[in-house]
């Protein structure tokens, strides 16, 4: 089981980079709210039925309750608030580059609200990281238009505090239960979120095509359920920290996926980017010296 859990970080930024690309098939489809409703209801139904299939433990009302406020914030705020920015003309390099914030205000708040303690090599990993994933995003960013409003940078600044707050939150208080009961009931709250959205910026209309209905397909099956479902066993297991650093690995892995899918432009700077962010990650996931973990086990 520890060997396959070594592979869990690399999988989770793989898939979560692929989430970018069905972004890009389904949005001249369905507008984002509506669609994020529709995935996320989806979601939610997979993995009721995933609970019946596998007997997993029913959630009690405190942890349904915690996991629901957990997937308000990281699907809800954060998706919603990502696609709808994007939706609106924001730049995606513009918008990957303020959702690249994220680990460090991940961090701030597991210091303050977890009691982790953030080393200094951590910090200089998390800036190191972001360091790389400006450099990544640098060519994108000239791209930069009408679409840089109030709206579009508070929405996308929204939704990188909702993710921050929704994965200590997820760490804090919906933990202790069972994974997939509790990843169901995240899946709940985003959908109140996306379909309250859906109602009053929308007009729900969708245009079915073979991109759209690949791009659900892949977002369901592969994110909501794959991605995820690795993102919440490392918060359960790791320090937030930690896990929200990989997320600067992201942008880099999907600037090589749209490289091979799209032809986009990956240059030497791009690359270069991506090792100053890799080193960033390795830095701040960096494990402690033996002789700390001893003493953690002894005072518990």
């Amino acid at each position: 089981m520890h060997s396959i859990k070594r592979f869990i970080p690399a999988s989770f930024v793989v898939l979560w980079a692929t989430g970018f690309i069905g972004a890009r098939y389904a949005m001249p489809w369905a507008e984002p709210f509506t669609f994020l409703a529709i995935r996320f209801v989806l979601a939610a139904i997979l993995f009721a039925g995933l609970t019946v299939l596998i007997g997993s433990r029913r959630a009690t009302r405190e942890e349904a309750l915690h996991a629901t406020v957990a997937g308000v914030l990281m699907h809800g705020v954060y998706l919603g608030g990502v696609f709808w920015a994007i939706h609106r003309g924001m730049p995606a390099g513009l918008s990957a580059l303020i959702v690249g914030l994220q680990p460090l205000i991940t961090a701030v708040l597991a210091g303050k609200f977890l009691g982790e303690a953030i080393l200094p090599r951590h910090w200089a990993g998390l800036a190191v990281g972001l360091l790389g994933v400006v450099i990544v995003l640098w060519p994108k960013l000239g791209m930069i238009g009408g679409g840089v409003t109030a709206a579009t940078l508070t929405a996308s600044l929204v939704s990188v505090l909702g993710m921050a707050a929704g994965t200590i939150w997820q760490k804090r208080f919906a933990s202790g239960g069972d994974l997939v009961s509790a990843t169901m009931w995240q899946y709940v709250g985003g959908s109140v979120v996306t379909i309250l959205g859906s109602l009053a910026f929308e007009t729900r209309t969708i245009t079915v095509s073979g991109e759209l209905i690949f791009a659900m397909a892949w977002l369901v099956l592969v994110l909501s359920l794959g991605a995820i479902f690795l993102l919440m066993v490392m918060i359960r297991d790791g320090e937030m920290s930690k896990v929200a650093s990989l997320f600067y690995l992201v942008p880099a892995v999907t600037a090589v996926i749209a490289w091979a899918l799209f032809g986009e432009e990956l240059t030497l700077l791009q690359i270069a980017g991506m090792a100053i962010a890799t080193l960033g990650v390795g830095l701040a996931t960096a494990r402690q010296d033996r002789a700390q973990p001893t003493r953690a086990r002894a005072s518990r």
